[in-house]
């Protein structure tokens, strides 16, 4: 069995094998994979995080025989962007990047060296998913802009940025909307809804595409265009700025208890 860790800040992940293919997802630095096929410039690979496959370019992944996996007591990067060396070279990486463990660490030595320096980190399995501090994770990706299949600072998704921010609590959510609809308990009613719940919306099919966080039963902060704070009613999303229903509500989801 062979693994792939990202090697960059930020890593694409393809649907197929070609530069110019979808970006479905991303990888991030020090983020960990299993290696599912090899091709002669990307190599498919399946999250270890969240399960999700897609094609990496070869040339940003570090490929190692051992990997041991630990999400018992995660520390993540807790500035917007941190500056650290990669190999011995600068590097500035964003918002929620492992920091490895020693064992981790000892694994990669042969291929990839990472010095986080001084950089500022968020200790997840310490962290208690209480209101103020959901929204304070959250807000640091305010403006961040809405990119397809993104997972940082740099450019999120709708549930990419959700993953991201209960990430610093240790709660582990899957990539895609439809997919973080199936977790949690169901909350009956918008007016039950506190800080941290997931709400979910469809589209005209009937097809969940849309997540956001709910800051209380009438805002909601989601990626869409970029992340936002919006009105949120029992119909769904209002645009605070241009007064025009965006998203149509589905059902609502709490995780953290």
């Amino acid at each position: 069995m062979s693994y792939a860790v990202c090697k960059v800040p930020v890593a694409p992940l393809r649907a197929e094998a070609a530069h110019k293919s979808e970006m479905i997802s991303q990888l991030l630095l020090a983020e960990a994979a299993l290696v599912l096929e090899e091709a002669k410039d990307f190599i498919k690979i399946q999250c270890l995080y969240d399960g999700y496959e897609g094609w990496c370019q070869r040339s940003q992944l570090a490929l190692i025989d051992t990997w041991t996996k630990n999400n018992e007591s995660q520390f993540y990067t807790a500035a917007w962007i941190s500056r650290i060396t990669i190999n011995n070279k600068m590097a500035h990486i964003p918002l929620g990047i492992p920091v490895l463990n020693d064992l981790n660490r000892q694994q990669l030595s042969g291929v990839l060296q990472l010095d986080y320096r001084d950089a500022a980190t968020w200790h997840a399995n310490g962290a208690k998913p209480q209101a103020e501090m959901i929204r304070e994770r959250a807000e640091l990706f305010l403006n961040t802009p809405y990119l397809w299949g993104g997972r940082s600072v740099f450019g999120v998704d709708c549930s990419g940025f959700t993953q991201m921010v209960f990430r610093f609590f240790n709660i582990p959510l899957l990539r895609d909307a439809y997919l973080q609809a199936t977790q949690g308990e169901v909350v009956g009613f918008l007016q039950e809804a506190r800080c941290g719940d997931l709400a979910f919306f469809d589209n005209a099919e009937g097809r969940i595409t849309h997540v956001g966080i709910l800051l209380n039963d009438h805002e909601i902060i989601h990626s869409s265009g970029n992340v936002r704070i919006d009105k949120i009613d029992n119909a769904g999303i209002v645009n605070v700025e241009t007064g025009v229903r965006t998203h149509q509500l589905r059902i609502i989801k709490r995780l953290a208890n």
